[in-house]
């Protein structure tokens, strides 16, 4: 009898558990729901690529071939018409974290922030983020799940830019976060005043083949200065910096930063 009592005992406590479970399950489902609620969806088409301050946001995971754990991410912030890029590494991707990189980046930049949009990883979709956009008159949009197109301006910067400089290493400890901060700081130099890119203006159809029109090769700097988005006074400063420049002494410092990480693997 007092096995059986025992028994019951057991099954009834791996019950009250799974019941238990299935709630906050239930109740997380409907709060995530009702933040994607307040997060309006825009599609790539949607989005107005020709205003300064409208930003795609990102992850870029230095995890490795392994997710498990805590790694490295940098939060990836382009501004879809100019180009301009800010980035900021973080140690893993806590909700908090997140919003205090994104503030770090948006203080920073040369410009004002219309709106940032996302996908849907709960690093960004969450009452943190949402309260801050909201406090800071801060646009809010996200992508649809799992249609990378939708975010496609910050999709290819991760690879073209970040990867290519801090490749698909796994970066775990305080001293490589430490690395890629110096060397992102580099790698936002040379990308937005030293790096020219090409832009797409047109697009047409014949046929079965797609025909594209591209601008004059710019660096981000050239468009924000075209773009009439900055006083005389902050155009002489981008100016002045811009004139201290020097894109090989920049490289090279980047070259012995990517050495210096890429010996904490070994």
């Amino acid at each position: 009898m007092a096995e059986q009592n025992g028994g019951y005992k057991s099954w009834l406590a791996s019950l009250q558990k799974e019941v238990l479970r299935q709630l906050q399950k239930k109740g997380q489902s409907k709060q995530k729901s009702l933040l994607l609620k307040k997060i309006p969806i825009k599609i790539h088409g949607e989005l107005d690529n020709q205003q300064i301050g409208n930003m795609q946001i990102d992850y870029v995971e230095h995890c490795g071939s392994s997710a498990a754990g805590e790694f490295v991410c940098t939060i990836d912030s382009t501004c879809i018409a100019s180009g301009w890029e800010e980035w900021e590494a973080v140690m893993g991707r806590g909700q908090f974290p997140t919003k205090e990189g994104l503030d770090r980046a948006r203080f920073r930049s040369p410009f004002s922030w219309i709106e940032i949009h996302s996908d849907t990883d709960k690093g960004f979709v969450n009452a943190h983020l949402v309260k801050y956009s909201e406090e800071t008159n801060l646009g809010f949009s996200r992508s649809r799940p799992y249609k990378k197109n939708d975010n496609c301006y910050v999709e290819q910067k991760n690879y073209t830019v970040l990867r290519r400089f801090l490749g698909y290493g796994r970066y775990e400890t305080d001293k490589q976060l430490f690395i890629i901060k110096e060397m992102i700081v580099l790698i936002e130099i040379y990308v937005n005043f030293l790096q020219p890119v090409m832009k797409l203006v047109a697009k047409e159809r014949i046929g079965n083949k797609v025909k594209k029109k591209y601008d004059t090769a710019k660096t981000p700097y050239q468009r924000l200065l075209l773009s009439g988005v900055l006083n005389e006074e902050q155009k002489q400063q981008l100016g002045n910096y811009y004139e201290t420049l020097n894109p090989m002494e920049i490289l090279r410092q980047i070259r012995k930063l990517q050495q210096k990480l890429y010996k904490t693997l070994r």
